[in-house]
């Protein structure tokens, strides 16, 4: 059995919803949003759509990698 996330059945706060759209708009990967709010995935997916978040990649790379 997975290990359960440590804000499991917590109430999301208005700092946790920035913090979400912060990421998001930053094109950070799910799982790693998950990771920083100690969130499941699928938590982080629900609240997304219900909040109007949009989770889909832009055309950009989540890291800031430099051409050479």
């Amino acid at each position: 059995m997975p290990k359960q996330p440590a804000n499991q059945n917590k109430q999301w706060s208005n700092q946790d919803l920035s913090k979400l759209q912060k990421l998001a708009d930053h094109n950070t990967p799910t799982r790693l949003i998950a990771w920083e709010l100690q969130r499941s995935e699928n938590s982080i997916r629900s609240k997304a759509h219900a909040e109007d978040i949009s989770l889909k990649p832009v055309n950009q790379s989540p890291y800031n990698r430099r051409k050479t």
